[in-house]
C-alpha cells in the first residue's frame, strides 16, 4: 500500500480515549498517511479527548473539531468524515453522531473503533468520582439509551483486553472482528498499534479488498 498510495474518499479524524494525553491518534496517524495521497495535514485530523469531563463535553469537542478543519453549514449535522477511534473515543463519537433534540450531530460515513467499550467497559465498575467511567459502567443508563447507529460501525479488538474485555468492544448483536495479543503487549493499552488492525483499516479507507471477511467469527470462550 505504501508503494501505492490511493486518495482517501473523505477526510478522516482520529480520535484517542479515556485519559489519552494525545499520543496514541497522532501515532496512527503517522502509520496511515504514507498510504494516501494528497497532504496528511488537510485529510487526517487528530483528537484528544483528555480535558472532556462527561460525554456531552465529548460530543462537543468532537463536533467542535469536525467544524474547525471541515466547515459545513448544515444547521443539523457537520461535515461528513471517517473516524479511527480508540477506546473511549469509539463510544465518544457514537453518542456525538446520535441525533438529539436541538443539537447538532457528528455526521460519521463509517466509524473504525479499536478497543472500545460500545457495550461497557469491563474495569468500568471500580469506585470512581468520574462520570466518564460510571457511564461506561455494563448496563448504566447512559448506555442502554443510546439508539442503534445508522451508518457502518467496523470494531476491532484483541483477546485478553484487560481494561474493556474483548465481549464489550463491539455494538449488541455484533461480534468484534478480533485478533490474539501480540507478545509482551498490553491487550489493550498496545492495540492501536496493531499493524494487522491497522492494515485492515487502511485496505478498506482505500476501498480495496479486506484482510477480514465476513462473518466476523464468535469469540472465542474464556479459559
Amino acid at each position: 500500500m505504501e508503494h501505492h498510495p490511493k486518495p482517501l474518499v473523505r477526510p478522516v479524524l482520529i480520535v484517542g480515549g479515556f485519559m489519552e494525553p494525545g499520543l496514541m491518534p497522532p501515532s496512527v496517524k503517522s502509520r496511515l498517511t504514507p498510504l494516501f495521497t494528497g497532504s496528511p495535514g488537510k485529510y487526517f485530523s487528530t483528537l484528544t479527548l483528555i480535558t472532556a469531563f462527561n460525554f456531552d463535553g465529548c460530543r462537543q469537542r468532537l463536533i467542535a473539531a469536525v467544524d474547525a478543519r471541515y466547515p459545513s453549514s448544515d444547521p443539523t449535522c457537520t461535515a461528513e468524515v471517517d473516524v479511527i477511534a480508540i477506546s473511549m473515543g469509539g463510544l465518544a463519537a457514537y453518542y456525538a453522531a446520535t441525533p438529539l433534540p436541538d443539537q447538532r450531530r457528528l455526521r460519521i460515513a463509517r466509524l473504525f473503533t479499536i478497543a472500545s467499550p460500545l457495550r461497557g467497559a469491563r474495569l468500568a465498575p471500580l469506585p470512581t468520582l468520574s462520570p466518564l467511567q460510571k457511564d461506561m459502567r455494563p448496563g448504566s443508563t447512559f448506555l442502554t439509551s443510546l439508539p442503534a447507529a445508522d451508518y457502518p460501525i467496523i470494531p476491532y479488538t484483541r483477546l485478553g483486553d484487560e481494561l474493556v474485555g474483548e465481549s464489550n468492544a463491539s455494538p449488541p448483536g455484533t461480534p468484534p472482528w478480533w485478533l490474539p495479543n501480540r507478545p509482551f503487549q498490553s491487550s489493550h493499552l498496545q492495540a492501536y498499534s496493531d499493524p494487522r488492525i491497522l492494515a485492515d483499516i487502511a485496505r478498506r479507507l482505500r476501498g480495496e479488498p479486506t484482510f477480514t471477511h465476513d462473518p466476523p467469527h464468535a469469540l472465542p470462550d474464556s479459559p
